[in-house]
């Protein structure tokens, strides 16, 4: 995943823009004139939602964004072209439709409950000036584009006519259209890459019940050969998402915790063009998709994504290789800063780790119960021929950090060649500073840079020393 970090993929999203306004308060009486809460305002909030929320999905990721759709001339218009703006995304195929209203959804919030939701929006089919203008506005840039979202929120930009128009540019340079539909006319989508449509919404459109292995690849089957897709897939909510190429595949969930499933459909769309655009195949950009809706669903609102706080998720799920928890000194510095945001108490430790055994292993398990994250900093082999003389170590760096990287108890692993960890440990300046008990009453090296010190006793008769003596000591054949 870590080429990732150096794509910048230029993605063009096509659809249904809107603003989301949050009017947030408190409520404590009730009104005298009816039966209804009166809600006293603190702040009010705006965030881009529709096919905006799939917008700043990639822009979190680090795409370049061009934008195609339809504002009214009016105040929300000019409102959300600013909040566009705000975030650098390309306008210049973004229509200005007269007598159009731009879509606004209002949502009053008392003690973290919605209680009201009113919308200001047209919904009727934009005009065929308006398809003329985008399909004109595009074509002469189409070039440029490594992948092509339409995002259809049902409000009128995407009718047959706009997106046939554009899947048959995308097609004639080869470029890939995915479509996060809406409604059960899929007909207006064929010749697209693929859909991404949830179980809800593929049993509206196929007429499929899905409930079973059985009939999921029906519905696959359905939507690939109707829709003329190149592949088809469905989101599968807590089940993950299906994807039928060549046969169905399916990628299980990883979400640990669910707090908000609002706006998870915009992230799987981005992340997933995203990823495709970088490279990946099909199966590691779906796999990519459902850890960046893991993320998001443990969020509550319309939210997004960064790829470092998909790199750190992977890593906390102990799904990915040992290669990813291990880390340079500037990669481990940008994870404190993000576990940080996140409350994580960050616990860290050091050692030569030679041979592992079960002493490392229990330390460890022990070190990591004092808090969220374990960080272990790891001695270079020439630190380590430092301490312990010119046999040691027994194991290279390389073969001892992807051994400690592979513990469940260890979070990420950074190896320093210094004698000290003293700098690792000033960067760092963990919650937890955790040393072995053969340490008491001994100055420790960075305790100035951490809010705690904890020391662990060790197994009693489990060392490396030990058991090399012990390799030494067995009769030889």
């Amino acid at each position: 995943m870590e080429h990732l970090q150096n794509a910048h993929p230029h993605i063009l999203v096509i659809g249904d823009l809107m603003i989301d306004h949050y009017l947030w308060g408190g409520c404590e009486r009730i009104s005298p004139e009816a039966p209804v809460q009166v809600v006293d305002i603190a702040k009010e909030t705006t965030v881009l939602g529709g096919a905006g929320n799939v917008i700043n999905n990639l822009v979190a990721l680090g795409a370049r964004v061009s934008v195609a759709g339809v504002i009214g001339d009016d105040e929300n218009g000019r409102e959300l072209l600013a909040m566009l703006d705000a975030i650098k995304v390309n306008t210049k195929a973004l229509v200005v439709q007269e007598n159009r209203k731009t879509s606004k959804k209002s949502r009053v919030i008392a003690a973290n409950q919605q209680i009201l939701r009113y919308d200001q929006e047209s919904k009727d089919a934009i005009s065929n000036t308006s398809i003329e203008r985008i399909l004109s506005a595009c074509e002469s840039v189409f070039e440029s584009f490594d992948m092509i979202i339409l995002s259809d929120y049902g409000k009128g930009v995407l009718t047959e006519t706009l997106a046939q128009g554009i899947i048959s540019q995308a097609r004639s340079l080869d470029k890939k259209v995915l479509v996060d539909p809406k409604g059960v006319e899929y007909a207006k989508y064929r010749g697209a890459h693929l859909l991404t449509p949830n179980k809800k919404e593929a049993i509206e459109a196929t007429g499929i019940e899905i409930n079973s292995d059985e009939s999921l690849e029906s519905a696959l089957l359905w939507l690939k050969e109707k829709c003329r897709l190149e592949r088809s897939m469905i989101t599968l909510s807590e089940d993950g998402i299906a994807i039928y190429d060549e046969g169905v595949k399916r990628f299980p969930t990883v979400a640990r915790e669910v707090f908000d499933v609002t706006g998870a459909g915009d992230t799987v769309i981005a992340s997933l063009a995203f990823a495709l655009s970088a490279g990946m195949s099909i199966d590691e950009s779906a796999k990519f998709s459902n850890l960046a809706a893991g993320v998001v669903v443990g969020k509550i609102g319309s939210a997004t994504v960064t790829l470092d706080e998909i790199v750190t998720y992977e890593s906390s799920l102990h799904q990915s290789s040992s290669d990813a928890h291990i880390k340079s000194f500037d990669e481990i510095g940008q994870i404190v800063n993000y576990c940080r945001s996140n409350d994580n108490r960050i616990v860290f430790t050091n050692g030569c780790f030679d041979i592992l055994h079960v002493g490392h292993v229990k330390y460890l398990q022990e070190a990591k119960s004092y808090g969220d994250i374990l960080i272990v900093g790891l001695n270079s082999d020439a630190s380590v021929r430092e301490l312990k003389g010119p046999s040691r170590p027994v194991n290279t760096e390389d073969d001892r950090a992807y051994i400690l990287a592979a513990l469940d108890a260890v979070d990420y692993v950074v190896k320093f060649s210094e004698e000290t960890p003293y700098e690792l440990i000033k960067m760092i300046a963990p919650d937890v500073l955790v040393k072995g008990g053969d340490y008491e009453g001994k100055k420790v090296v960075g305790t100035e840079f951490a809010k705690e010190l904890r020391l662990v006793d060790f197994v009693a008769g489990k060392s490396t020393t030990k058991t090399i003596e012990k390799i030494k000591e067995e009769p030889k054949c």
